[in-house]
């Protein structure tokens, strides 16, 4: 695993669960953060004897850490092996000085078990996210992050595609079966690869079943294992009192391009057909990341009327009283019927900005105040809290110097039959949405 400055912000005064999927490194984080020390105890239920001694006794989990000093760092890795041991944990807190760390890459268990003690709010929660861009700074490659994803045992491997096709066939799998997370594993694995195609669309769940061949009953319990293993979440429609009715749907996204592609089984260049639904996916991903790192904004959501077609914003993220509008295109160049939402959404009260976050270098201003944003960009508002500065002028452009010459996405060279196979798939599932492709 490579070692970057994670952004997320872990305190040992306090009692927390750290989760992230696996593979997102939580461990090799926390070791990095708090080496070995006579201060430090780390149990690891990864480790089979381990597992095996506190599964049978919880009470030797106990008394093992009691016999570490009073004032000790406990930090216990993949702690939903064991839900129980949330009890002795308690014990522990109630009687001494001793602060935890929990780390999980499956809240559904720990949920799911009877009885489970989840320390009655002893224990603030934090989620650790794949990379961002600021973290891998000048090593963040926008077409590889398209390509392989940001999921750092992926990032850090010599041969990422084998490493994604790996992680797709033994975690998302075995590790499943393993955790006793559904007890349908061919129709989960169907699922998978349907849903890959619904990422970034308002869901379907009668579609979503047909497609992949699945009872409508299992859709909901499956999208539930997806968002319980931190492997994908939803994203609500913004819900205000407009002339025109909003869409209350909400849309999927897996949380990182790797994954997306690893379930369709597509390891080769980044197709034209899969560009603008990886960007847009890629963009929601650190927005989520900075919401719970940076506290930039209290949420997220999606704009979409359904009465006027085309009409759509990707992001709209409330902080205060106060709306940030965000379009995204995977495009080298936008005009103005690329950011039509953008327009329609100035009717709505407080949106303080509208911006186009799109592939190409130039920033620029609209006579309509809509800002146009290189991802470069993007990230460097992200970090500086959206107070950037730049003398935007209307109708003219500004070149900002990007630390990559090349911020543009290849066209795939996989055979024309597979990617015509492709693109009806595509045209199928997203429809009039294939205006983000260029």
């Amino acid at each position: 695993m490579i070692t970057k400055n994670r952004i997320i912000n872990i305190s040992t005064n306090k009692n927390s669960f750290l989760f992230g999927v696996r593979g997102s490194g939580k461990t090799y984080l926390l070791k990095h953060l708090f080496p070995p020390s006579p201060s430090i105890l780390y149990v690891d239920l990864l480790d089979r004897t381990v597992y095996q001694n506190y599964l049978s006794n919880t009470g030797l989990f106990y008394e093992r850490v009691n016999a570490f000093r009073n004032d000790c760092l406990v930090i216990v890795d993949e702690i939903q092996k064991i839900p129980h041991l949330l009890d002795e944990i308690h014990r522990l807190i109630e009687s001494s000085n001793r602060r935890f760390i929990l780390t999980g890459s499956s809240a559904r268990k720990i949920k799911a078990t009877k009885g489970v003690n989840l320390l009655g709010g002893r224990a603030g929660k934090k989620l650790l996210h794949p990379f961002t861009p600021e973290e891998l700074g000048e090593d963040f490659d926008l077409n590889e992050a398209l390509h392989h994803g940001l999921l750092p045992i992926v990032w850090s491997s010599v041969d990422r595609s084998s490493k994604l096709k790996d992680y797709a066939e033994t975690y998302l799998t075995e590790e499943i079966k393993a955790e006793a997370l559904t007890r349908n594993l061919p129709a989960f694995a169907r699922f998978l690869e349907v849903a890959s195609l619904y990422h970034g669309q308002v869901v379907n769940m009668s579609s979503v079943a047909r497609d992949s061949g699945n009872k409508i009953h299992y859709m909901r319990e499956f999208f539930s294992i997806l968002e319980d293993t931190m492997l994908g979440f939803f994203l609500p429609a913004y819900q205000a009192k407009l002339r025109v009715k909003e869409k209350k749907s909400k849309k999927f996204y897996f949380i990182d391009p790797g994954i997306v592609r690893a379930l369709k089984k597509n390891f080769g260049l980044v197709s034209v057909e899969e560009k603008g639904f990886l960007f847009e996916g890629l963009i929601a991903q650190i927005l989520r990341a900075y919401k719970d790192y940076r506290n930039l904004y209290e949420d997220i959501y999606y704009w979409s009327s359904s009465e006027a077609k085309k009409t759509e914003v990707d992001f709209l993220l409330k902080r205060g009283k106060e709306l940030i509008a965000i379009e995204v295109k995977a495009k080298n160049d936008v005009s103005s019927r690329d950011y039509r939402g953008l327009k329609a959404i100035g009717e709505l009260p407080n949106v303080k900005r509208r911006i186009v976050v799109y592939m190409g270098q130039v920033i620029r201003k609209t006579e309509e105040g809509i800002e146009i944003w290189s991802f470069d960009f993007f990230c460097k508002n992200l970090t500086e809290n959206f107070e950037s500065s730049i003398n935007y002028e209307n109708k003219k452009s500004k070149k900002l110097p990007l630390p990559l010459e090349n911020l543009y996405l290849e066209t795939s060279r996989i055979p024309s039959f597979e990617r015509k196979g492709q693109l009806e798939d595509y045209k199928r599932l997203n429809g009039s949405r294939n205006k983000k492709e260029d």
